[in-house]
C-alpha cells in the first residue's frame, strides 16, 4: 500500500520494455548505413544483368575487335557476382581486430569511409570504359559488407536490453531485405536498369554510407564494450542512461560485470550459416534465370522479382514482431521446414513443366514460399542468436569464424550455382533441400531457446550441455570492489 501511495518508480522490467528514442535512432542509423548496403549490393546486379553483360561485350569489342565467347562471358559474370561474397570473406577476417581496437561504432564509421570509394569507381566505370572497375569495386564493397555483417549485429545486440534484443537484432536483416527490395525497384528497366542509368544504379550504394557517417557519431558506443573490454564504467553508465532513458541501471551494470567474470562455454552456431547453402543466394543472384526456367516471360520476370521482394520485407518484419513472442528456435525450425519443402516441390515443377505448362505458376509460388520461409527464420534470427550465445571477450573471435563461414558459403553458391544448374538442371534444388533438412535437425538437437535470457544465463545453458564447470557464484563477490579492468580477448575454440 505504501509503495503505491508513495509513487515509487516502476520496476525495471517495465522500463526496459520501452524503446527509447536514442536506441531507436541509433538502430536506424547503424542498420541503414550498413545492412542496407549489404542487401542493395547483393541484389543490384540481378535484374539488369543483360545490360551489364552488354557493356562488358562492347568494352571487350573496342579493345580486341571481337566479341567475347560464351565461356568468357560466363566467367566474367560469375566473377562479378561472386567477388562480393569473396570480399565479404576477407572482411570477416578483419573484423575481430577492428571491433576490439576501434569499438563497434568506430568500426562501422571507418568501414563506411571505404564504402564510398567503390561507389564512385562504379559510377565512372562507363565513362572510363573499364568493366574491371565494377569487378574490383564489388570486391571492396564485399570487404565492407563482411566487416559490417559482424560488427553491426554485435553493436545492436549490445545496445539493446534483453527484452528488446530479438526485435532490435532482427533490424539487421530487415534493412538487408529493404536494400534488396529497393535494388530490385531501381533496377527496373523503366527506372535505372538501362544503358543510360546503370552507373547511377551502382553508385547509389554510397548514399547510406554517407548518411551513417553524418549521423552515427551522435550516438553512444556499446556500453558492454566500454565496461567489459575497456573497463570504463563511467562511459558505459552514460551510454546506458541515454539508451534506457532512466538512471536506475545497476541491475544491467551488474549483469555486465557478471558476464565479465563468467567462464566461456560458447555453442557452435557457425552451422546455422549453412542458410547460405540453403539456396537463398541462388535465388537472390539468379532469380530472373530461375523464373525463366519456371516459364515466366523475360519481360515480366523483373516484376515477379519485385513481388518476391515485397514478400521478403513483409515476412522479415513479421519475424521481428514474433521473435520475442515465439522464440528463436520455433522461427528457425519453421523457416527451414518451409524452405526445404519449397525446394523439393520446385524441383518437381521444373522437371515436369514441359509436359504440364500450367505448373510454371506453381513454380513461382514455390519461389515465393521459399522466400517467405527464409524470411521468417533462417534470414533474420541467426543475427540475433549468434550475438546471444557468445560472451563479450570471445564474441569477436566467434563472429570472425562465423562470418568467414557465412561468406565462404555465399561465395560458393554465387560462383558455382550457374555451373551446377547447367550440369544437373532442376536437380540443383535437391541439394538445397537436403541442406535445409540437415540444418533443421542440427538446430533441434543443439541450439537452445535464448528468448528473454541474459548473456550469462545463456552461457550457463551451454556450459551444462558442454559439461563445463563454471566458477562458484561466491567468487564473484570479491570482484565487486572497484571498476572492472579491460577484459583481454580470449581465443574461442571451435
Amino acid at each position: 500500500m505504501e509503495n503505491k501511495e508513495a509513487g515509487t518508480p516502476p520496476p525495471i522490467p517495465s522500463r526496459e520494455g520501452r524503446l527509447q528514442p536514442t536506441l531507436l535512432l541509433a538502430t536506424l542509423s547503424a542498420a541503414f548505413g550498413s545492412a542496407f548496403q549489404y542487401g542493395y549490393n547483393l541484389s543490384v546486379v540481378n535484374t539488369p544483368h543483360k545490360v551489364f553483360k552488354s557493356f562488358y561485350n562492347e568494352t571487350y569489342f573496342e579493345r580486341h575487335a571481337t566479341f567475347m565467347d560464351g565461356k568468357l562471358m560466363l566467367l566474367l559474370w560469375s566473377c562479378t557476382v561472386s567477388m562480393f561474397p569473396l570480399g565479404g570473406l576477407l572482411g570477416s577476417l578483419l573484423v575481430g581486430l577492428l571491433v576490439d581496437s576501434c569499438g563497434r561504432k568506430g568500426t562501422l564509421l571507418i568501414n563506411n569511409i571505404f564504402a564510398i570509394i567503390p561507389a564512385i569507381l562504379m559510377g565512372v566505370s562507363k565513362v572510363a570504359k573499364a568493366f574491371e572497375l565494377i569487378i574490383f569495386s564489388r570486391v571492396v564493397l564485399g570487404v565492407c559488407a563482411g566487416i559490417s555483417y559482424s560488427a553491426l549485429p554485435m553493436y545492436l545486440g549490445e545496445l539493446a536490453p534483453k527484452n528488446l534484443r530479438g526485435m532490435v537484432g532482427t533490424m539487421t536483416e530487415v534493412f538487408v531485405i529493404v536494400g534488396v527490395f529497393l535494388a530490385q525497384i531501381f533496377s527496373l528497366q523503366a527506372i535505372l536498369g538501362n544503358p543510360a542509368g546503370w552507373p547511377v544504379l551502382l553508385a547509389l550504394t554510397g548514399v547510406p554510407a554517407l548518411l551513417q557517417l553524418l549521423t552515427l557519431p551522435f550516438f553512444p558506443e556499446s556500453p558492454r564494450y566500454s565496461l567489459i573490454q575497456k573497463g570504463d564504467e563511467a562511459t558505459a553508465r552514460q551510454a546506458l542512461r541515454r539508451l534506457r532513458g532512466h538512471t536506475d541501471m545497476e541491475a544491467e551494470l551488474e549483469d555486465m560485470r557478471a558476464e565479465a567474470r563468467a567462464e566461456h562455454a560458447e555453442g557452435h552456431l557457425s552451422v546455422l550459416h549453412l542458410c547460405q547453402l540453403s539456396g537463398i543466394n541462388a535465388i537472390n543472384y539468379y532469380a530472373d534465370t530461375i523464373y525463366a526456367s519456371a516459364g515466366v516471360e523475360a519481360a515480366h520476370s523483373q516484376y515477379v522479382t519485385v513481388g518476391s521482394g515485397v514478400v521478403n520485407i513483409v515476412m522479415t518484419i513479421t519475424s521481428a514482431v514474433l521473435v520475442e513472442r515465439l522464440g528463436r528456435r520455433h522461427l528457425l525450425l519453421a523457416g527451414y521446414g518451409v524452405c526445404g519443402s519449397a525446394c523439393l516441390v520446385l524441383t518437381a515443377v521444373l522437371l515436369f513443366q514441359n509436359r504440364v505448362p500450367e505448373l510454371s505458376y506453381l513454380g513461382i509460388i514455390c519461389v515465393f514460399a521459399y522466400i517467405a520461409g527464409h524470411s521468417i527464420g533462417p534470414s533474420p534470427v541467426p543475427s540475433v542468436v549468434r550475438t546471444e550465445i557468445f560472451l563479450q571477450s570471445s564474441r569477436r573471435a566467434a563472429f570472425m569464424v562465423d562470418g568467414a563461414v557465412h561468406w565462404l558459403t555465399n561465395f560458393i553458391v554465387g560462383f558455382l550455382f550457374p555451373s551446377i544448374q547447367e550440369a544437373i538442371g532442376a536437380y540443383s534444388f535437391i541439394i538445397f533441400a537436403g541442406i535445409c533438412l540437415l540444418t533443421a535437425i542440427y538446430i533441434y538437437v543443439v541450439i537452445p531457446e535464448t528468448k528473454g535470457k541474459t548473456f550469462v544465463e545463456i552461457n550457463r545453458i551451454f556450459a551444462k550441455r558442454n559439461r563445463v564447470k563454471l566458477p562458484e557464484e561466491k567468487k564473484e563477490e570479491t570482484v565487486d570492489a572497484g571498476p572492472l579492468t579491460p577484459s583481454p580477448a580470449k581465443e574461442t575454440s571451435f
